[in-house]
């Protein structure tokens, strides 16, 4: 498939650590684990740095689903849950999305949130980009990436995808769920933040007493969140247990892009294996290579508590 080509100048431009106010949208599996809760509520927390527009439901298949169109729509309920317990309106803020992959035939999936997608990244400039944060399998950003290829321009792909470089395999959840949508995000020039699993964004974890500090304390959303987490495990796992709370890295990257350092490296290829392989000849994509978990832990907490008292 041919996308538009962008000069390599322009990209690395749009993909410096941007100081103004983001536009994102959020594309997320919500009710897969318990993490994209968190990093909605994060992502709405954080108005100073940041306007989220739209919340697209994602696919998702595992043992929470029967299967992604299932997943998709528990997402989409657990969203609205979220943004009850927050007092925010879900209409017209809130879209579903696909329920199938992009799969080896490399068919777009066609619905609400690819089409709103669209929209407003076609109304957006390369000088105000939309960013997505992109907390799923990301076949919704990747159908809208094949329907309508000049988004590539004026957009920022912020993806918790694939694991570390390192890591003998990459069959890390979101990535293996459609590894041929991957391959369309890796593939397509689109200027792109990585933020990998393993080996790196797995250091933002938490336990169950830190919750119960600073999480459940926060009124009904912050018991909401710390019981999600609690329900996650049986309580007799509960000793000498971590979580990593993945998905809060690809917001805490449009907060302060100290907390997540990071370097422009050539897009990997995506072999069918589901393993890196590289050319030092491809398009730059940045890539995040460390976690500052104390410093975003800190700023979520501080955020949820200031909410729970303005309530």
């Amino acid at each position: 498939m041919n996308f538009p080509a962008i000069d390599e100048s322009v990209r690395v431009a749009r993909l410096a650590p941007h100081v103004r106010k983001a536009r994102v949208v959020i594309d997320t599996d919500t009710f897969n684990e318990i993490d994209d809760q968190f990093a909605i509520v994060y992502a709405l927390l954080s108005e100073d740095r940041m306007t989220t527009e739209a919340i697209y439901a994602a696919p998702y298949f595992n043992s929470r689903s029967t299967g992604p169109a299932d997943g998709m729509e528990k997402s989409y309920e657990e969203i609205l849950r979220l943004l009850e317990l927050m007092g925010r309106p879900a209409d017209g803020f809130v879209f579903k999305g696909s329920t199938d992959y992009v799969g080896a035939g490399l068919k777009p999936q066609r619905n609400a949130a690819v089409e709103d997608l669209i929209a407003r990244a076609m109304a957006s400039t390369p000088e105000d980009p939309l960013y997505i944060i992109a907390l799923a399998a990301i076949t919704n950003v990747a159908s809208a990436i094949m329907i309508e290829p000049r988004i590539i321009d004026r957009i920022v792909v912020c993806w918790l995808g694939g694991h570390s470089f390192q890591w003998p395999h990459t069959r890390e959840f979101n990535l293996k769920q459609d590894v041929p949508g991957a391959r369309v995000l890796f593939d397509s020039g689109v200027p792109l933040v990585m933020l990998p699993c393993e080996g790196v964004v797995s250091t933002l974890s938490t336990t169950i007493p830190e919750l119960e500090r600073y999480v459940e304390p926060s009124g009904p959303l912050g018991a909401f969140l710390a019981g999600r987490v609690k329900g996650y495990e049986d309580e007799d796992k509960h000793i000498g247990w971590s979580k990593p709370i993945w998905d809060m890295a690809p917001v805490a990257y449009l907060i302060d892009a100290s907390w997540t350092p990071s370097t422009l490296v050539p897009s990997p290829i995506l072999t069918p294996e589901v393993t890196w392989s590289f050319d030092n000849s491809r398009h730059l994509i940045r890539y995040v290579h460390r976690i500052d978990r104390d410093a975003i832990f800190r700023d979520f907490f501080v955020k949820l508590a200031a909410f729970a008292k303005s309530k």
